[in-house]
């Protein structure tokens, strides 16, 4: 792909060599006009054909050849106000856009956002209205080939966001850039090899990144662990040779007391570098995408990254307990007994549901630090896949409040979310006749029963949202920015949430 340097125009529109620009027409009666209109003035050799295309019902997009050669080329997008459009149509169509220009050789892309008036009743402001079109921009060109012999060093593009709004636009740009950079930190945890990315080496990737943002750091090894009687973490990680960890960070963004309350969100994610099921091992096929079963404390180390970048105004705990399960002579077995730091027990009925264990720990130590919330994300069950698709995150609390702010920043960030019930007639499931829980809870409401499995180690006075990123967390076709590689699912959301929620 590309090196991007992206720029808000400084008044001036100039255009070097290898150039294209882009911009977007808005389907309506005067489209016609608009289009006869804009060849004129930008000199623009539209065929019959192409502009009977880009009229038809079929065809929403053109590229055509300046007489200047300035731009060198120009990309007419369709933009049709039906009810498929949606927030994400700008974000999406960009991602694409840079994908199919990566193997051009190309200098320069100018972007003319269209006026925000158009589109205002999508979006809830305009920052975020021009947001999508620089996150599109960004979400599009990544990639992870970061292992393969033969790499050719990435072509440097600079990528100009032209809009009247010059102060507006390069204030959206930087505060986009460094909310990237934490998607891209959490994409590449997500996609990196289980031999590689193993506990520590988690909590070494983790450290080396986030502590010259000013991020405090403690980790705890295994002898820190029991000492704190985290039987659940020790339990799912004593089968293999690569030691669990605890992962504690800590981001303090509000310096003035006095100005705002002393918020705390604590957010916790299951890390799992690799799960192979333990002794109940999961079938061979596929096994490979469990690499990712990290997701969830790759999206809290890169939420506290962007929060970090962007100094925002608000104060993180983020708890990642991190272990692979594998299978072994010294692996927890199906049937053992294991009490965990909260000194509650769990009867092990299954050692492939393993994250609700580590989590278990987690979640004791976040509530005993009396944080103002807790959300959790997790890679945790195959059920919720099943009830919700591959593109919808299931949402779990009794907190109301909790529930609205982030399913309202799930729509707005298109990482969606979706309410399931969490009513006390399914703690039934998880009834253990030899301890105080039991780890699975049997065939039917599988992801319900592993939330209420969860709520069993949270202080019930803290507000808590779990969040079973299961399967919006790989490759999808649901978007052009969510093919091929894992997706980072959960940044952009948590980050809109925290902003949204600081703002009230």
């Amino acid at each position: 792909m590309f090196k991007l340097f992206l720029k808000s125009d400084d008044g001036k529109i100039s255009y070097k060599s290898l150039s294209v620009s882009l911009k977007y027409l808005v389907d309506e009666k005067k489209l016609e006009r608009s289009l006869t209109n804009l060849e004129k003035l930008s000199e623009l050799k539209i065929s019959n054909l192409q502009k009977k295309n880009f009229l038809s019902k079929d065809n929403s997009e053109i590229r055509v050849s300046t007489k200047s050669g300035k731009p060198d080329e120009m990309l007419l997008k369709k933009v049709v106000m039906d009810k498929s459009f949606t927030i994400d149509y700008f974000r999406n169509h960009l991602a694409g856009t840079i994908q199919n220009l990566s193997k051009e050789e190309l200098s320069e892309l100018h972007i003319f956002i269209p006026e925000y008036e158009i589109f205002e009743k999508y979006f809830i402001n305009e920052d975020y209205y021009l947001q999508t079109f620089v996150e599109g921009i960004q979400l599009g060109n990544y990639e992870f080939y970061k292992y393969k012999e033969k790499q050719s060093a990435p072509k440097k593009l600079n990528v100009y966001f032209h809009y009247p709004k010059k102060e507006k636009i390069k204030n959206v740009i930087r505060n986009a850039v460094n909310l990237f950079e934490g998607v891209t930190f959490t994409k590449d945890l997500q996609n990196e090899p289980g031999n590689y990315l193993y506990p520590d080496k988690l909590a070494e990737l983790i450290s080396k990144t986030l502590k010259p943002l000013g991020v405090k750091i403690k980790i705890f090894d295994e002898k820190e662990l029991k000492k704190r009687n985290m039987g659940g973490l020790l339990a799912v990680g004593m089968g293999s040779e690569n030691p669990p960890r605890m992962i504690i960070l800590q981001y303090n963004g509000i310096k003035n007391k006095k100005k705002k309350p002393n918020k705390l969100t604590a957010l916790v994610g299951k890390g799992v570098t690799f799960d192979t099921g333990g002794i109940s091992i999961k079938p061979a096929s596929q096994m490979g995408e469990m690499k990712a079963d990290m997701s969830g404390a790759a999206v809290v180390a890169g939420v506290i990254y962007a929060a970090a970048k962007n100094k925002m105004p608000i104060n993180l705990l983020g708890i990642i307990p991190t272990a692979e399960n594998m299978p072994s002579g010294s692996s927890m077995r199906p049937g053992d007994i294991v009490i965990t730091a909260s000194g509650k027990s769990i009867e092990v009925d299954n050692t492939d549901a393993e994250g609700r264990m580590i989590l278990a720990d987690a979640l004791d130590y976040a509530s005993k630090q009396s944080p103002s919330e807790i959300i959790d994300l997790a890679t945790l069950t195959g059920a919720c896949v099943v009830a919700l698709g591959e593109y919808t995150a299931g949402l779990f609390t009794k907190d109301d409040s909790l529930a609205k702010g982030l399913f309202n920043s799930g729509m707005q960030t298109f990482e969606r979310v979706w309410r399931l019930p969490l009513w006390d007639e399914y703690n039934q499931l998880n009834k253990s006749d030899v301890a105080d829980v039991k780890n699975v809870g049997g065939r039917w409401g599988g992801a319900i029963s592993a939330a209420k499995f969860l709520e069993n180690f949270v202080d019930e006075k803290i507000p808590w949202a779990h969040l079973d990123i299961a399967g919006p967390s790989m490759g999808n076709d649901l978007t052009n920015y969510s093919k091929k590689f894992m997706t980072g699912f959960g940044v952009r959301l948590l980050v809109d949430y925290l902003s949204s929620y600081n703002k009230k």
